[in-house]
């Protein structure tokens, strides 16, 4: 067994403390992964606190993972020691379902197993990357271009705030002669806004804080909104073509469906612990779809860090050593980041 440590959630209401585990011994796939950097991502928050319900304890939280290989399975074909390694939100799928078969492992018909808080199938639990090393099949890690090293820890977010933002506007065609909108800057929107302006669109920010606009500005947005200015929100009615909506606090989904022109179509990327209440009306009027996106397949994420490394699009971001992570949660959930947390595990 490779003997790990990192920290976890021991309870709901416990903080993160050390703790020390085991990752399964290498099999022939597998590829060990010294982690570097791990992002903290508001669903870490909502899983260690229990929010979405069904938390399993301890948990070593973390699904935004970058590091090197220091160890490789006979049979791995895609990685040698010393490579840089990226780990996103699943370490396992069927593969066998229709979905797995088109790369689109995200959903998979069984369930992905998750980087952490989930079982393996063989009952298993994964722990992940605020930790010193992980141990992943090598189909579940990916290539990281030296173009991005010397931004390496900007990278790590990437594995999850950059393909859930990433995988919806890519699926709904933004590109030129669109008219989007992102819903919130904070670690979502921000990389929305980063994509939606490089793939060409028109990109309008809606936020509820009036101090962001020029930061807004600088990462992509053509327009700034204040979603508290009922005036300000009347005149951008029925004129987008896509919405991302990236909160994940409680919100008012019939203001931003209340955008979409015809066919439009509001995407839910952030997940709050409530559910969100919709009216019909919202819906009817204008033909509009309200939908909901989670993170890309295995492919589809490569090829949005191959993007990534060609445009020299990484994520905004703060370090923060290892022993101050419990100090760096309230902020997030606060959004009192700019705009993505990142662990340094050498501080470990």
């Amino acid at each position: 067994m490779i003997q790990s440590q990192g920290y976890a959630a021991q309870s709901k209401t416990s903080p993160l403390a050390p703790y020390s585990f085991e990752h399964r011994d290498p099999r022939p796939s597998d590829i060990v992964v010294e982690i570097a950097y791990c992002g903290i991502c508001h669903s870490d928050i909502h899983q260690v606190r229990d929010e979405w319900g069904g938390s399993m304890y301890p948990m070593v939280p973390g699904h935004e993972i970058v590091g090197r290989v220091t160890a490789v399975g006979t049979a791995v074909q895609k990685f040698a020691v010393g490579d840089l390694a990226g780990v996103g939100v699943m370490v396992d799928s069927c593969r066998v379902c229709v979905n797995c078969k088109a790369d689109e492992e995200a959903y998979c018909e069984k369930g992905f197993v998750g980087t952490y808080n989930a079982k393996h199938y063989d009952g298993v639990m994964a722990q992940g990357g605020y930790a010193n090393a992980i141990v992943v099949d090598e189909r579940y890690v990916h290539t990281i271009s030296k173009k991005l090293e010397p931004k390496l820890a900007a990278v790590a977010p990437l594995l999850c705030a950059g393909i859930t933002t990433y995988s919806p506007l890519k699926h709904w065609g933004v590109g030129p002669g669109k008219k989007v909108g992102i819903v919130g800057l904070g670690g979502l929107g921000h990389m929305g806004l980063k994509f939606a302006h490089s793939f060409g669109a028109h990109v309008v920010l809606f936020t509820t804080s009036s101090g962001k606009e020029a930061d807004a500005r600088r990462l992509g947005a053509d327009e700034v909104v204040l979603s508290k200015d009922p005036d300000a929100m009347a005149k951008q009615a029925d004129s987008f073509d896509f919405v991302l909506d990236c909160v994940s606090a409680p919100h008012d989904l019939n203001t931003y469906l209340g955008l979409l022109r015809l066919d439009g179509t509001l995407c839910q990327v952030g997940l709050p612990e409530t559910p969100l209440p919709v009216g019909a009306f919202s819906l009817v009027k204008n033909r509009r779809s309200l939908s909901g996106s989670m993170i890309g397949g295995m492919a589809e994420t490569q090829s949005m860090l191959d993007y990534c490394a060609e445009h020299d699009i990484v994520a905004d971001i703060e370090m923060v050593d290892m022993d101050k992570v419990n100090e760096a949660y309230p902020r997030v959930v606060k959004g009192d980041v700019k705009y993505r947390f990142v662990l340094d595990l050498a501080t470990l």
